[in-house]
């Protein structure tokens, strides 16, 4: 089918095609059903055919099978009897088997290239919703953000943030003023939050080098779009925060695009897997958020599909958007199964060969009722699909097969090595450093200052205690500090030298030595 994506037979015997117009594949998507149902494969050949129109596509891997996208399909697999057979009933004569150019991604780093981002990237509304903080927590943290952009200081990875948390706390008082109550008791809960996200492993999603978006957004040699390819079976023990960074890539691709209006075909096709993890308990913000993503990313060529077990599971205001559906089996066993099915079959155009609310409860797996934009924007008339089989290998590929697909990556060793540039920790810490340095500079002044006063001190006490001092308050010259005892001989030798200092006492001296110099 020129300018569409083939997804399979419909009418009575399955020989009219069916397939998505790459014209309106921008005005987003839907695939439901309940587990077991086709979900999957059907998100498989979707990649599929994007990627052969040439549109790059982005989905996460849940269940670690979609990696048989980049090895070919076989003829001994054994279900190839069963695919043929239905490849001859829809009449698809192009059918052949094929790998796809794909690139594996991992916010691990263990079953593809790394993929991070950064705190300042991330935003606090985001951090939030991953930490699930409260108000006045979220509040501090968008304080943090912006003391951090005043100050120059990059928040790269989780110790930055940790340590200008740590900053923000001790000038809380100053920045109370400023900005609003900045409480111990905020900043102590974000920081054990921390301490969850980084025992989880988010600790691996912030830092550098950075997700270039341009890297998901490639065509191979032949042009055909690559398919990035996110491992999530062991990011699905952490739900917040695959559903958080799933969300960051859709709002960098919307923040990133440029305008492009309605495109012959999207630039991009973004599937979103397991989407009620997207809205279970996100406070309205957080909704409000998506929802304008989801309807103003349209123009920038970007496509996005969610894929989940039941339509409830996605607001109605994001409903409403998803123009493009594939409805998969639904199971109705309680009152409350039998009203989600019927509001359900309530949102197709109605077919008047059968009954959409039977249809959708009846169709077995790799069949489902579909429904697709067609000129203008016009729903499709609800139709009963035989989902086509995948020209990739069903299921997962051998962890050789990932390895080489991973070594012969273009981007291989890009993201690989984990760098660290100075940025809030490093600033705070060399801040914390040479305030050590200058106290510790200017206690030893003010010891060697107390120092030198206890010496001087101590020299003023002993020269006291050293001298005499005159009765008019001059010192005398004479060092020794005890008085003479007044004995006979002291007292006639004072008498002598006090005789001598007279006047007849000069001439004396004088006499006896005029006689010394005459005679010689």
């Amino acid at each position: 089918m020129d300018g569409h994506v083939f997804i399979g037979g419909g009418g009575e015997d399955y020989a009219v095609q069916q397939g998505l117009a790459l014209k309106y594949a921008n005005r987003h998507g839907l695939v439901a059903g309940a587990t077991g149902t086709g979900k999957s494969v059907t998100l498989q050949i979707m990649a599929e055919g994007f990627s052969a129109a040439g549109v790059p596509v982005f989905l996460s891997d849940v269940k670690g099978d979609l990696s048989g996208l980049s090895d070919a399909g076989s003829e001994t697999f054994k279900l190839h009897g069963a695919f043929m057979e239905r490849v001859d009933k829809m009449g698809f004569s192009d059918f052949r088997y094929e790998k796809f150019p794909v690139l594996f991604w991992d916010l691990f780093g263990e079953q593809g290239h790394p993929v991070r981002t950064t705190i300042s990237e991330m935003g606090p509304l985001l951090l939030s919703r991953l930490m699930e903080l409260t108000e006045a927590q979220e509040g501090v943290l968008n304080i943090v953000f912006r003391v951090a952009d005043e100050e120059g200081m990059a928040l790269l990875d989780l110790k930055d943030l940790q340590a200008l948390l740590v900053w923000v706390g001790e000038q809380r008082d100053a920045l109370s003023l400023r900005y609003g109550n900045v409480s111990p008791a905020s900043i102590g809960a974000i920081q054990r939050r921390l301490l969850v996200l980084e025992n989880q492993g988010g600790a691996k999603l912030f830092g550098e080098p950075a997700l270039d978006l341009s890297d998901m957004m490639r065509t191979d040699t032949d042009g055909r779009g690559m398919i990035s390819i996110l491992a999530a079976d062991t990011l699905m023990a952490s739900p917040r925060l695959y559903a958080t960074f799933l969300l960051w890539l859709l709002s960098e691709l919307f923040e990133t695009l440029p305008e492009v209006g309605d495109p012959d075909k999207p630039k991009m096709v973004f599937f979103f897997d397991e989407a009620h993890l997207l809205f279970d308990d996100a406070p309205k913000a957080l909704v409000d958020k998506v929802e304008q993503v989801a309807r103003l990313i349209r123009s920038k060529g970007v496509g996005i599909y969610f894929i989940t077990q039941n339509p409830a599971d996605v607001p109605e205001d994001i409903l409403g958007q998803l123009g493009n559906r594939v409805q998969h089996a639904l199971r109705a066993f309680t009152a409350k199964d039998r009203k989600e099915l019927k509001l359900a079959a309530e949102t197709y155009r109605e077919n008047p060969r059968f009954n959409t609310e039977d249809a959708i409860r009846e169709v077995g797996v790799g069949e489902a009722v579909t429904s697709f934009l067609q000129p203008k924007g016009v729903p499709g008339i609800v139709e009963r699909t035989l989902i086509r089989p995948p020209s990739s290998k069903l299921g997962p590929v051998d962890v050789s097969v990932r390895r080489a697909v991973i070594d012969g990556s273009p981007i291989a060793g890009k993201y690989e090595t984990l760098k660290d540039r100075e940025s809030a920790y490093e600033i705070l810490t060399r801040r914390a450093a040479e305030a050590a340095r200058e106290a510790e500079a200017a206690e030893k002044r003010e010891a060697e200052a107390e120092a030198r006063a206890e010496r001087e001190a101590e020299e003023e006490r002993e020269y006291r205690s050293a001298r005499r001092y005159s009765p008019g308050g001059s010192r005398k010259t004479t060092s020794r500090s005890r008085r003479e005892p007044d004995t006979l001989g002291g007292a006639l030798g004072k008498a002598i030298i006090k005789e001598l200092g007279g006047t007849t006492g000069k001439r004396i001296v004088r006499g006896i030595l005029g006689g010394l110099f005459k005679a010689r």
